[in-house]
């Protein structure tokens, strides 16, 4: 088994985007109104890195597949029921706070934690995946210091696509500007990859997969050990939605030239 991987998805979970998120301070800090009862899901991101390691899994014998997240376990289960129908995976959960104002360096160093106490895994076959930013604060490092921390140097992000060699070396595409990708070549494991969208879609519900991931999620939910995340002397002055604005005009009978150099006017403007 030559390209045996051990892949470990580093996700987090966000509020489902179609809620409506109101910022407010409480006694703790900042925080989103009623963030325990708003229904929750996988990170986004995080979510496209699940998909390719799984993909990469099946098609590579012997590997196997780790999902590292941290949260309330209540939201934890929640997430899970969806989740676990879609992708086989061992569940590592961390029971700690929700929410995108935890610092970075706390978050990674729980996450990197648990990762180092998992038994049987080989970090000369390990393969870090996450998202390259979150959907809550978007830091955009949290997966970077894992990487660190577990001494894991060839790092890439933004990752669309990773092709898999025969003797275990690998090609990344990573996004750049201008809609194109950089091409990099890494002569194998280990590697972290933060995950742009990728290129396959969300599975369906698989009720089989599901009832084999439950009988190991559930125990794990259960021993999972509780992370508090100091603040690392990390403060916010103050959290606001971006606001919105919306101008609306209804105008007829106006032909497309007319339509155009009104809007480049209003660019110019602006």
């Amino acid at each position: 088994m030559p390209n045996a991987l051990h892949i470990i998805v580093c996700a987090g979970i966000v509020p489902d985007p179609l809620q409506t998120l109101e910022p407010v301070t409480n006694p703790t800090g900042p925080g989103l109104k009623n963030e325990m009862v708003l229904p929750s899901v996988l990170d986004p991101w995080a979510a496209s890195a699940l998909y390719e390691a799984a993909n990469l899994v099946a098609k590579n014998p012997g590997s196997k597949l780790w999902l590292v997240s941290l949260g309330p376990k209540a939201k934890l289960q929640q997430v899970m029921m969806t989740i676990a129908q879609k992708v086989a995976f061992e569940l590592v959960p961390i029971d700690g706070p929700l929410g995108g104002f935890a610092d970075a360096h706390a978050t990674a160093a729980a996450l990197a934690d648990a990762i180092t106490a998992i038994q049987g895994l080989d970090r000369d076959k390990l393969l870090l995946f996450g998202g390259w930013e979150s959907a809550t604060r978007g830091a955009g490092i949290t997966l970077q210091l894992v990487g660190e921390r577990l001494g894991i140097t060839d790092q890439f992000q933004g990752v669309d696509q990773i092709d898999l060699h025969d003797d275990g070396s690998f090609e990344v595409l990573e996004r750049v500007e201008g809609g194109k990708h950089q091409a990099s070549v890494c002569a194998g494991a280990p590697a972290v990859l933060g995950w742009a969208t990728g290129n396959l879609p969300e599975p369906r519900n698989n009720p089989q997969i599901g009832m084999v991931n439950m009988r190991t999620v559930m125990p794990a939910l259960q021993k999972a050990k509780p992370a508090a995340l100091a603040p690392n002397g990390l403060k916010y002055v103050s959290v606001s939605l971006p606001k919105q604005q919306r101008d609306t005009r209804v105008v007829k009978d106006m032909n497309s030239d007319e339509i155009a150099a009104e809007v480049v006017a209003w660019i110019g403007a602006e």
